[in-house]
């Protein structure tokens, strides 16, 4: 029973934050979240947020699919639906997903709202207060927030220029009781790496041994814009990885759409958590994305989404050796969204916020993808996709600015 107290006109009212769950002491906000609060100050060039490039939403397409489904399927449509999700998208999803090896069948999809949505039913399916989850270091700030509200402990390892430093993970796998590993092996948020075919086979056989398995988080695999694919972690060990992808980085974020396989013996615990969260993922949705994709439309909007990002990060990476000071080092990403930048010692990237802002131009500092929170202080994301190849020639030397300023405080101080 929650207590209550006394306001100022003398009546009783409840004391909220005396009622609140101990485990909300764990959440916290997202600083991208407040970060994208800050593209509406006139001239601010915004290096942080990590969304598409709006101009390449499918508009159309989504009012013709629109109008297509409310015409010929508008009471189903608008309708109360199963929770494993809409047939003929599983079906799809089969097919789009086989092309490249993951071993899907419908029975193994679970459609979901967005892989946000799939990081909390995973938390809420497995972790048990205190339960120890592996992940990179750094790693995605959502896994982070998902998983931190079932209290999840967290074991980290470092990255470096081919992913997951794998060769690290033994020692930790032998003195920690790991409950699962978490990794985001295409083009890593933040750090824009990717994990090699070796490394990747290397983390199977680990998992394997030390009986842990591994939820293989994917957004943003088909957005590769130089070399080869490489093999997904599921299809090295199908029945020891659960895997998550979305259409947000493909269609539209704004449609809350992602999806998950997984073991059938796992799914259908994942589907009875979703049922209690939220019944099922809006049938019409998935319905307009069907009707999008069955039209044979999104594997050429997916080369186009490819050749912009392909452009706007080189333009930055470009940019960077020509305006950051010596002493700052960056990845290279092969594709994805993100690139991730490391500025000498001492260097507080939040400190550097203030001083870029100052500048006009915001980005993401790197402690917010640590799990303590406190880590990574001289590291920071930076996101290609959203702006122009203008606008991120113009922020990136608005940027290299505010880092001479703030290398050069750090000088005086020492």
């Amino acid at each position: 029973m929650a207590d209550s107290v006394v306001n100022w006109d003398g009546k009783w009212t409840t004391d909220w934050e005396g009622a609140l769950a101990k485990r909300t002491e764990r959440m916290t906000s997202s600083i991208i979240r407040e970060t994208l609060k800050l593209m509406s100050t006139p001239g601010l060039i915004s290096l942080g947020g990590g969304m598409p490039a709006p101009e390449l939403f499918p508009i159309r397409e989504f009012q013709e699919a629109c109008r297509y489904i409310l015409e010929h399927e508008g009471p189903q449509a608008l309708q109360y639906s199963v929770t494993e999700g809409y047939p003929p998208l599983k079906q799809y999803l089969v097919a789009k997903m086989q092309k490249y090896g993951v071993p899907a069948e419908e029975e193994n999809i679970l459609i979901v709202n967005g892989s946000q949505q799939a990081l909390d039913l995973i938390g809420k399916v497995f972790l048990n207060p205190g339960d120890t989850v592996l992940t990179d270091r750094p790693t995605y700030l959502g896994a982070i927030q998902a998983w931190s509200s079932y209290e999840a402990r967290f074991v980290t390892v470092p990255l470096d220029d081919d992913g997951t430093r794998v060769d690290l993970m033994e020692d930790i796998l032998k003195r920690e009781r790991v409950k699962f590993i978490y990794s985001l092996p295409n083009f890593h948020n933040p750090a824009g790496v990717t994990l090699s075919l070796e490394r990747r086979h290397k983390l199977v056989e680990l998992a394997a041994r030390y009986g842990v398995f591994i939820v293989e988080d994917d957004p943003y695999g088909e957005l590769r814009f130089e070399g080869e694919d490489i093999t997904p972690i599921i299809v090295l060990h199908k029945e020891n990885t659960i895997y998550l992808s979305t259409f947000s980085k493909t269609l539209a974020p704004g449609i809350r759409l992602g999806w998950i396989v997984a073991p059938a013996r796992v799914l259908g615990r994942l589907v009875q958590a979703k049922q209690a969260a939220d019944l099922h993922t809006s049938i019409f949705v998935q319905m307009i994305a069907n009707d999008i994709c069955q039209r044979g439309f999104l594997r050429q909007h997916v080369k186009n989404i490819r050749n912009m990002y392909r452009e706007r990060c080189a333009v930055m990476l470009s940019a960077m050796e020509k305006y950051f000071p010596p002493g700052v080092r960056w990845t290279r990403p092969q594709g994805g969204l993100f690139l991730w930048v490391i500025l000498p010692e001492g260097t507080d990237s939040m400190e550097l916020l203030k001083a870029a802002l100052e500048e006009k131009v915001a980005f993401v500092p790197g402690s917010a993808f640590y799990p303590d929170g406190v880590s990574g202080k001289n590291t920071l994301r930076l996101t290609f996709s959203t702006a122009t190849p203008e606008m991120i020639e113009e922020g990136i030397k608005r940027l290299g600015k505010a880092i001479e300023r703030q290398l050069a405080q750090c000088k005086k101080v020492q």
